[in-house]
C-alpha cells in the first residue's frame, strides 16, 4: 500500500495528473521512441500508436491504479493486473525495461505539469509506478514460469504447415514447431503472439486468439484489417502481411499461449458464448474443446455478422453444435440472413429427441429474446460497440456482472 504521505500527495494532485494524463502519456512515447526506436520497431503496436488505443491505455491504467490504492488501501485492481501482464507476458517484456518506462514518463510528467511537480510529488507517483510495476513484474515472472519461458525470451519458430480460406476477409493458419519439440499446453479462449519481420525491417507483433488445438500444432485465424472503417484507420500491417505472403511452409516466431478469458477445467453450470465478426476465434475454440470432451453442460452459442458469406466456422459451428448433448446455436445476421431460412436452415444434433440446434435470424443480436437458463456464465468477444450492447442486454435480462467476461483484441480501455 502506499505510505500516509505519498496517499496524501497523490489524493491532492490525482486529479491535476488524470486530467493531463492524454498529454503525458503522448509526450511519454515520443520521448522513448525518440531514445528507443527499437521499441516502436519492434515491441509496441503501431497501429495502436496511430490511432491513439495504447495511449489511452496506458493512461487509463495509471488513474485507474492510484485511484485504487486510494480508495482501497487493503487491495489491488487485480482484474486490470492480471490482464495487462498475460499481454505482457505474451510480448515478452522484461523486468529492465521498466525503469526505462519510469524514466521517460516522468520526463513527461515534468515536463507537462512543470513547477507543480515538487519532490514530494515525484516521491509519491513513483511509489504509485513501482507499485504497479513490481505487481506485474511478479506476475508476468509467474506465468513465464508457468510458460516454460525465461526473462521475456517467448520466442519459438513455428512452421506454417496449411493454410484454409475461411471466408473473403479470414485465414486460418495450422502452426507446428519447427524444432521438433512438444507444442505448448494451452487452455480455451487464450491466444499467441505472432512476429513477422516487414518489408521494411520492423519485427511487429500482434495477438491471435486460438481457434482451435489440432494435435501437435497451434492454430490461429486471422482477419485481415483493410484501410478505412469510420476512424480512418490504416491497414493492418502483420494482418496484411499473412493474407498475401504466408501461403504454407513460412516460419513464423509464435509464443507460448497466454490470456485470462478462458474456460476453467472445471463446471458444470450452463455457457453462453457470445461473439460477432472475429470474434468468433477464441469462440469456436472453446466450442471445440466442448465438444472434444464430451462435455453435457448447456451451451447457447450466439453469433453476429454481416451475411452468413463473411461469418468464419459457420460451418463448424453447426458441426460441433450438433456433437453436443445440450447445444444450440443463436445466429443473427444483418443481410441474407434468406440464404439459412430459419426452417430449412435448422439442424438436428442427433439427440433422441432431435431438437433444433440452430436458429437464424435478420438483424442485430438480440439476447433478450432467447431464455438464458439461472446461473449461466457468459463469455463475449467482438467489437467494443457490440460487447457493450450484449452486456446491457445481459443485465437487463438479470446476468449478474460478474458471470460476464470478455476478451478484447487490443488494449483493453475498459478496465
Amino acid at each position: 500500500m502506499l505510505s500516509p504521505k505519498s496517499a496524501e500527495t497523490v489524493r491532492a494532485t490525482l486529479p491535476a495528473v488524470s486530467g493531463a494524463l492524454d498529454e503525458i502519456t503522448t509526450l511519454f512515447y515520443e520521448k522513448l521512441f525518440a531514445a528507443h526506436p527499437e521499441l516502436l520497431r519492434d515491441l509496441f503496436n503501431r497501429g495502436n500508436q496511430a490511432n491513439g488505443s495504447q495511449r489511452q491505455a496506458l493512461a487509463g491504467s495509471i488513474a485507474t491504479f492510484a485511484r485504487h490504492l486510494l480508495d482501497h488501501p487493503d487491495s489491488r485492481p487485480d482484474a486490470m493486473l492480471v490482464r495487462i501482464a498475460h499481454k505482457h507476458a505474451s510480448l515478452g517484456v522484461r523486468e529492465d525495461q521498466y525503469p526505462v518506462v519510469r524514466e521517460h514518463l516522468f520526463a513527461a510528467i515534468a515536463e507537462v505539469l512543470g513547477e507543480a511537480v515538487t519532490d514530494d510529488v515525484v516521491r509519491a507517483w513513483d511509489e504509485v509506478y513501482w507499485l504497479m510495476a513490481h505487481a506485474l513484474i511478479a506476475a508476468e515472472k509467474r506465468l513465464g514460469r508457468e510458460a516454460g519461458v525465461r526473462d521475456g525470451a517467448v520466442w519459438r519458430p513455428y512452421r506454417v504447415a496449411g493454410r484454409v480460406q475461411e471466408t473473403d476477409e479470414v485465414a486460418t493458419f495450422l502452426l507446428r514447431p519447427a524444432d521438433g519439440a512438444p507444442v505448448p499446453a494451452s487452455r480455451p479462449g487464450q491466444y499467441v503472439s505472432v512476429q513477422v519481420q516487414l518489408p521494411d525491417g520492423a519485427r511487429q507483433i500482434r495477438q491471435y486468439s486460438l481457434s482451435g488445438q489440432p494435435d501437435g500444432g497451434l492454430q490461429i485465424s486471422v482477419k485481415r484489417v483493410a484501410a478505412g472503417g469510420p476512424s480512418g484507420a490504416p491497414a493492418g500491417e502483420v494482418s496484411g502481411y499473412l493474407h498475401t505472403q504466408v501461403h504454407g511452409g513460412e516460419t513464423l516466431y509464435v509464443s507460448p499461449p497466454f490470456g485470462d478469458v478462458v474456460l476453467p477445467d472445471d463446471g458444470d453450470g450452463p455457457l453462453l458464448l457470445a461473439s460477432a465478426g472475429i470474434g468468433c476465434t477464441p469462440m469456436v475454440g472453446m466450442l471445440a474443446h466442448l465438444a472434444a470432451t464430451g462435455s453435457r453442460r448447456r451451451i447457447i452459442t450466439a453469433h453476429a455478422d454481416r451475411s452468413p458469406a463473411t461469418h468464419p466456422f459457420r460451418t463448424d459451428l453447426r458441426r460441433l453444435t450438433g456433437k453436443l448433448a445440450d447445444a444450440t446455436a443463436e445466429l443473427w445476421y444483418e443481410e441474407g440472413a434468406g440464404v439459412e431460412e430459419e426452417g430449412a436452415g435448422r439442424e438436428t444434433g442427433g439427440m433422441a429427441d432431435a431438437v433444433d440446434t440452430v436458429t437464424v435470424r435478420s438483424g442485430l443480436m438480440d439476447l433478450t429474446r432467447l431464455a438464458i437458463p439461472a446461473g449461466t456464465t457468459v463469455y463475449l468477444c467482438g467489437p467494443v460497440p457490440f460487447m457493450k450492447a450484449v452486456r446491457a442486454q445481459l443485465l437487463d435480462s438479470g446476468v449478474p456482472s460478474t458471470a460476464i467476461h470478455y476478451e478484447v483484441f487490443g488494449p483493453d480501455l475498459g478496465l
